[in-house]
């Protein structure tokens, strides 16, 4: 799937996509919120959630390799695995 058909999903066949296809790659926390980070396709997507829920408070996706600036810190690469 590519970023403009994901886009016109609802935000919470997004979210369904993300957890059956995506690929976990990092969470951070900023703001009192809850973040993830996925790699999908050819785009990757921040999942947002107030601290402590788990309802989606919204779904960001990119392809902008600027925007993975603030996630570097947290992506664990495989030969940082414990």
């Amino acid at each position: 799937m590519d970023l403009h058909t994901f886009k016109q999903l609802h935000q919470t066949e997004q979210g369904i996509r993300l957890a059956q296809a995506g690929h976990h790659l990092a969470d951070r926390a900023e703001h009192g919120c809850r973040l993830q980070l996925f790699a999908f396709g050819d785009f990757y997507a921040e999942v947002w959630r107030l601290v402590g829920e788990e309802r989606v408070l919204f779904i960001n996706p990119f392809q902008n390799p600027a925007q993975l600036q603030p996630w570097l810190e947290a992506v664990q690469l495989p030969g940082e695995w414990a």
